[in-house]
Protein backbone atom coordinates (compact mmCIF):
# COMPACT_ATOMS: atom_id res chain seq x y z
CA UNK A 1 0.00 0.00 0.00
CA UNK A 2 3.04 2.25 0.50
CA UNK A 3 5.28 1.51 -2.11
CA UNK A 4 5.18 4.53 -4.60
CA UNK A 5 6.50 4.30 -8.04
CA UNK A 6 9.74 5.06 -9.61
CA UNK A 7 7.75 8.52 -11.05
CA UNK A 8 5.23 10.39 -8.96
CA UNK A 9 2.46 12.69 -10.59
CA UNK A 10 3.81 16.67 -10.50
CA UNK A 11 7.52 15.25 -10.33
CA UNK A 12 6.96 15.67 -6.00
CA UNK A 13 10.31 14.68 -3.96
CA UNK A 14 9.90 12.11 -1.52
CA UNK A 15 9.02 14.51 1.30
CA UNK A 16 5.96 14.91 -0.35
CA UNK A 17 4.61 12.13 -1.23
CA UNK A 18 4.41 10.73 2.39
CA UNK A 19 1.70 8.01 2.35
CA UNK A 20 1.12 8.96 5.73
CA UNK A 21 0.86 12.29 5.47
CA UNK A 22 -1.10 12.89 1.83
CA UNK A 23 -4.41 13.87 1.42
CA UNK A 24 -4.33 13.09 -2.41
CA UNK A 25 -3.67 8.95 -3.62
CA UNK A 26 -3.10 8.93 -7.18
CA UNK A 27 -3.89 5.27 -8.44
CA UNK A 28 -2.90 3.98 -11.86
CA UNK A 29 -4.86 1.53 -13.68
CA UNK A 30 -2.83 0.58 -17.22
CA UNK A 31 -5.65 -1.40 -18.69
CA UNK A 32 -6.74 -1.85 -21.93
CA UNK A 33 -8.09 -5.44 -22.68
CA UNK A 34 -11.80 -4.24 -23.87
CA UNK A 35 -10.76 -1.73 -26.35
CA UNK A 36 -12.31 -1.64 -29.32
CA UNK A 37 -10.71 0.55 -32.00
CA UNK A 38 -7.46 2.48 -31.20
CA UNK A 39 -4.88 0.63 -28.44
CA UNK A 40 -2.76 2.47 -26.09
CA UNK A 41 -5.19 3.34 -23.20
CA UNK A 42 -2.78 1.01 -21.22
CA UNK A 43 0.38 3.45 -21.74
CA UNK A 44 -2.32 6.83 -20.52
CA UNK A 45 -1.65 6.75 -16.77
CA UNK A 46 2.49 6.89 -17.13
CA UNK A 47 1.60 9.26 -20.30
CA UNK A 48 0.04 11.93 -17.36
CA UNK A 49 1.76 11.48 -14.91
CA UNK A 50 5.65 12.26 -17.12
CA UNK A 51 3.38 15.10 -18.19
CA UNK A 52 2.90 16.38 -15.28
CA UNK A 53 6.16 16.49 -14.23
CA UNK A 54 6.71 19.70 -16.57
CA UNK A 55 3.59 21.64 -15.01
CA UNK A 56 3.48 24.32 -13.29
CA UNK A 57 2.41 23.75 -9.63
CA UNK A 58 0.97 27.06 -8.79
CA UNK A 59 -2.65 27.30 -9.91
CA UNK A 60 -3.26 30.85 -10.67
CA UNK A 61 -7.01 30.56 -10.83
CA UNK A 62 -7.40 29.80 -7.35
CA UNK A 63 -3.84 31.16 -5.78
CA UNK A 64 -3.22 27.48 -4.60
CA UNK A 65 -0.70 25.24 -4.73
CA UNK A 66 -2.73 21.99 -4.17
CA UNK A 67 0.78 19.81 -3.93
CA UNK A 68 1.53 20.95 -0.69
CA UNK A 69 -1.37 18.97 0.84
CA UNK A 70 0.94 15.65 -0.25
CA UNK A 71 -0.21 13.56 -3.38
CA UNK A 72 1.00 10.17 -3.51
CA UNK A 73 1.31 7.86 -6.42
CA UNK A 74 0.81 4.20 -5.72
CA UNK A 75 2.29 1.27 -7.40
CA UNK A 76 0.04 0.68 -10.76
CA UNK A 77 -2.12 -2.04 -10.88
CA UNK A 78 -1.58 -4.84 -13.55
CA UNK A 79 -4.62 -7.05 -14.73
CA UNK A 80 -4.81 -9.98 -17.45
CA UNK A 81 -8.58 -9.62 -17.04
CA UNK A 82 -11.46 -7.58 -16.88
CA UNK A 83 -12.39 -9.60 -13.84
CA UNK A 84 -9.35 -9.53 -12.23
CA UNK A 85 -9.03 -5.77 -12.89
CA UNK A 86 -12.46 -5.46 -11.20
CA UNK A 87 -11.61 -7.13 -8.41
CA UNK A 88 -8.10 -5.57 -7.70
CA UNK A 89 -8.97 -2.03 -8.22
CA UNK A 90 -12.65 -2.30 -6.05
CA UNK A 91 -10.15 -3.90 -3.33
CA UNK A 92 -7.17 -1.23 -3.38
CA UNK A 93 -9.82 1.57 -3.83
CA UNK A 94 -11.56 0.67 -0.90
CA UNK A 95 -8.49 0.65 1.56
CA UNK A 96 -7.41 4.18 0.39
CA UNK A 97 -10.81 5.08 1.34
CA UNK A 98 -10.63 3.74 4.35
CA UNK A 99 -7.21 5.13 5.36
CA UNK A 100 -8.55 8.47 5.13
CA UNK A 101 -7.21 9.26 1.36
CA UNK A 102 -8.83 11.01 -1.61
CA UNK A 103 -8.51 8.95 -4.50
CA UNK A 104 -7.72 9.53 -8.15
CA UNK A 105 -7.87 6.33 -10.62
CA UNK A 106 -6.14 7.10 -13.56
CA UNK A 107 -7.33 4.79 -16.42
CA UNK A 108 -6.23 3.15 -18.50
CA UNK A 109 -9.88 2.32 -20.49
CA UNK A 110 -13.10 3.21 -19.14
CA UNK A 111 -14.19 -0.13 -17.83
CA UNK A 112 -11.70 0.53 -14.60
CA UNK A 113 -13.93 3.26 -13.31
CA UNK A 114 -16.63 0.76 -12.11
CA UNK A 115 -15.18 -0.99 -9.30
CA UNK A 116 -13.61 2.63 -8.22
CA UNK A 117 -17.00 3.87 -8.05
CA UNK A 118 -18.59 0.89 -6.32
CA UNK A 119 -15.67 1.50 -3.65
CA UNK A 120 -16.96 4.74 -3.07
CA UNK A 121 -20.34 3.89 -3.80
CA UNK A 122 -20.21 1.76 -0.17
CA UNK A 123 -18.17 3.61 1.67
CA UNK A 124 -20.61 7.28 0.85
CA UNK A 125 -24.16 8.18 1.24
CA UNK A 126 -26.17 10.67 -0.86
CA UNK A 127 -23.78 9.69 -3.68
CA UNK A 128 -24.41 11.16 -7.47
CA UNK A 129 -22.37 10.19 -10.52
CA UNK A 130 -21.14 12.92 -12.98
CA UNK A 131 -20.00 11.15 -16.51
CA UNK A 132 -18.17 13.34 -18.71
CA UNK A 133 -18.15 11.46 -22.29
CA UNK A 134 -18.49 11.12 -25.51
CA UNK A 135 -20.42 8.22 -25.38
CA UNK A 136 -23.57 6.79 -23.03
CA UNK A 137 -21.51 3.41 -21.81
CA UNK A 138 -24.79 1.85 -21.05
CA UNK A 139 -24.80 -1.35 -23.57
CA UNK A 140 -25.91 -4.53 -21.87
CA UNK A 141 -22.78 -6.60 -23.56
CA UNK A 142 -20.01 -5.24 -26.12
CA UNK A 143 -17.89 -8.32 -27.70
CA UNK A 144 -19.67 -10.47 -25.87
CA UNK A 145 -17.93 -9.15 -22.21
CA UNK A 146 -20.48 -7.48 -19.79
CA UNK A 147 -17.15 -5.49 -18.49
CA UNK A 148 -16.32 -3.79 -21.54
CA UNK A 149 -15.14 -0.21 -21.59
CA UNK A 150 -18.73 0.60 -24.17
CA UNK A 151 -20.69 -1.42 -21.12
CA UNK A 152 -19.27 0.48 -17.73
CA UNK A 153 -22.03 3.10 -16.68
CA UNK A 154 -24.28 -0.24 -17.38
CA UNK A 155 -22.83 -1.66 -14.73
CA UNK A 156 -22.61 1.75 -12.44
CA UNK A 157 -26.46 1.90 -12.68
CA UNK A 158 -26.70 -1.94 -11.35
CA UNK A 159 -25.96 -0.24 -7.69
CA UNK A 160 -26.24 3.43 -8.23
CA UNK A 161 -28.73 5.06 -10.59
CA UNK A 162 -28.35 8.60 -10.24
CA UNK A 163 -25.74 9.13 -13.10
CA UNK A 164 -25.51 12.59 -15.21
CA UNK A 165 -24.48 12.00 -17.99
CA UNK A 166 -22.37 15.15 -20.27
CA UNK A 167 -20.95 15.72 -23.69
CA UNK A 168 -22.96 13.13 -25.26
CA UNK A 169 -22.66 12.29 -28.80
CA UNK A 170 -22.69 8.64 -29.96
CA UNK A 171 -24.90 5.86 -29.33
CA UNK A 172 -26.17 2.47 -29.78
CA UNK A 173 -29.72 1.83 -30.12
CA UNK A 174 -29.60 -0.79 -28.40
CA UNK A 175 -28.91 1.37 -24.85
CA UNK A 176 -32.19 3.15 -25.30
CA UNK A 177 -33.86 1.34 -22.67
CA UNK A 178 -31.17 1.93 -20.15
CA UNK A 179 -31.13 5.69 -20.71
CA UNK A 180 -32.75 8.06 -18.68
CA UNK A 181 -32.41 11.22 -21.29
CA UNK A 182 -33.62 13.46 -18.45
CA UNK A 183 -29.91 13.58 -17.11
CA UNK A 184 -28.15 13.31 -20.16
CA UNK A 185 -26.62 16.76 -21.47
CA UNK A 186 -25.78 16.39 -25.09
CA UNK A 187 -23.07 18.30 -26.63
CA UNK A 188 -25.21 19.50 -29.13
CA UNK A 189 -27.51 21.45 -26.90
CA UNK A 190 -25.05 22.84 -24.60
CA UNK A 191 -21.91 23.52 -26.60
CA UNK A 192 -22.68 26.94 -27.33
CA UNK A 193 -23.99 28.14 -23.81
CA UNK A 194 -23.41 27.77 -20.07
CA UNK A 195 -27.08 27.88 -18.50
CA UNK A 196 -27.11 24.05 -18.75
CA UNK A 197 -24.63 23.90 -16.04
CA UNK A 198 -26.60 25.13 -13.29
CA UNK A 199 -29.27 22.55 -14.32
CA UNK A 200 -26.76 19.93 -14.23
CA UNK A 201 -25.46 20.13 -10.79
CA UNK A 202 -29.25 20.76 -9.94
CA UNK A 203 -29.79 17.08 -10.54
CA UNK A 204 -26.90 15.84 -8.16
CA UNK A 205 -26.92 14.83 -4.76
CA UNK A 206 -24.43 15.91 -2.42
CA UNK A 207 -21.61 13.77 -2.73
CA UNK A 208 -20.47 13.40 -6.27
CA UNK A 209 -18.12 11.68 -8.11
CA UNK A 210 -16.75 12.25 -11.22
CA UNK A 211 -15.68 9.85 -14.04
CA UNK A 212 -14.14 12.06 -16.80
CA UNK A 213 -13.24 10.21 -20.00
CA UNK A 214 -10.85 12.45 -21.87
CA UNK A 215 -13.08 11.70 -25.22
CA UNK A 216 -15.62 14.32 -23.95
CA UNK A 217 -13.04 16.80 -25.28
CA UNK A 218 -13.61 17.68 -29.08
CA UNK A 219 -10.93 15.82 -31.03
CA UNK A 220 -9.15 19.43 -32.04
CA UNK A 221 -8.82 19.77 -28.33
CA UNK A 222 -7.81 16.18 -27.49
CA UNK A 223 -6.84 14.40 -30.43
CA UNK A 224 -5.52 11.53 -28.25
CA UNK A 225 -8.12 8.85 -27.50
CA UNK A 226 -9.17 5.87 -28.52
CA UNK A 227 -12.59 6.51 -29.29
CA UNK A 228 -12.41 10.00 -30.96
CA UNK A 229 -15.92 11.58 -31.40
CA UNK A 230 -16.65 15.43 -33.24
CA UNK A 231 -18.37 18.24 -31.63
CA UNK A 232 -17.38 17.62 -28.26
CA UNK A 233 -16.42 20.19 -25.13
CA UNK A 234 -13.86 22.76 -25.23
CA UNK A 235 -11.11 23.14 -22.31
CA UNK A 236 -13.30 26.20 -20.49
CA UNK A 237 -16.32 24.86 -20.31
CA UNK A 238 -15.31 21.34 -18.63
CA UNK A 239 -13.38 23.48 -16.45
CA UNK A 240 -15.97 25.81 -15.69
CA UNK A 241 -18.57 22.75 -14.76
CA UNK A 242 -15.89 21.20 -12.57
CA UNK A 243 -15.58 24.48 -10.57
CA UNK A 244 -19.32 24.91 -10.02
CA UNK A 245 -19.40 20.91 -8.79
CA UNK A 246 -16.93 21.50 -6.23
CA UNK A 247 -18.63 24.96 -5.23
CA UNK A 248 -21.76 23.40 -4.68
CA UNK A 249 -21.28 19.79 -3.96
CA UNK A 250 -18.83 17.44 -1.93
CA UNK A 251 -16.54 15.70 -4.42
CA UNK A 252 -15.68 12.61 -3.20
CA UNK A 253 -13.59 11.45 -5.65
CA UNK A 254 -13.09 10.75 -9.81
CA UNK A 255 -11.60 9.14 -12.43
CA UNK A 256 -9.62 10.30 -16.17
CA UNK A 257 -9.43 7.80 -18.34
CA UNK A 258 -8.99 7.18 -22.02
CA UNK A 259 -5.78 9.47 -23.01
CA UNK A 260 -4.67 6.71 -25.72
CA UNK A 261 -1.02 8.52 -25.69
CA UNK A 262 0.82 9.63 -28.96
CA UNK A 263 3.78 11.12 -30.17
CA UNK A 264 2.18 14.70 -30.11
CA UNK A 265 1.98 15.32 -26.15
CA UNK A 266 -0.07 17.76 -25.67
CA UNK A 267 -3.19 15.37 -24.70
CA UNK A 268 -0.90 14.37 -22.41
CA UNK A 269 -0.49 17.68 -20.52
CA UNK A 270 -3.96 18.65 -20.95
CA UNK A 271 -5.00 15.69 -18.88
CA UNK A 272 -2.69 16.32 -16.31
CA UNK A 273 -3.34 19.82 -16.57
CA UNK A 274 -7.53 19.02 -15.72
CA UNK A 275 -6.15 16.94 -12.88
CA UNK A 276 -4.62 19.24 -11.09
CA UNK A 277 -7.11 22.07 -11.77
CA UNK A 278 -10.02 19.25 -9.90
CA UNK A 279 -7.82 18.70 -6.91
CA UNK A 280 -7.17 22.78 -6.52
CA UNK A 281 -10.97 22.93 -6.87
CA UNK A 282 -11.25 20.10 -4.49
CA UNK A 283 -9.21 21.80 -2.01
CA UNK A 284 -9.50 25.48 -2.57
CA UNK A 285 -12.42 26.40 -3.58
Amino acid sequence: MSESVPYNFGGLSDKLINYKYAKIVVLPVPFDKTSSWIKGSDRGPKAIIEASMNMELYDIETSSEVYKKGIFTAEEILSNSSEEMIKCVYERVSELIKDGKFVLTLGGEHSISFPAIKAHHENYKDISILHLDAHTDMRDSYLDNKYSHACVMARVKEINNNIISIGIRSQDSSELKNIDKDNIFFARDIYNSEEWIEKAIGKLNKNVYISLDLDVFDPAVLPSTGTPEPGGLGWYAVIKLLKEVCKNRNLIGFDVVELCPTENKASDFLAAKLIYKLLSYKFYL
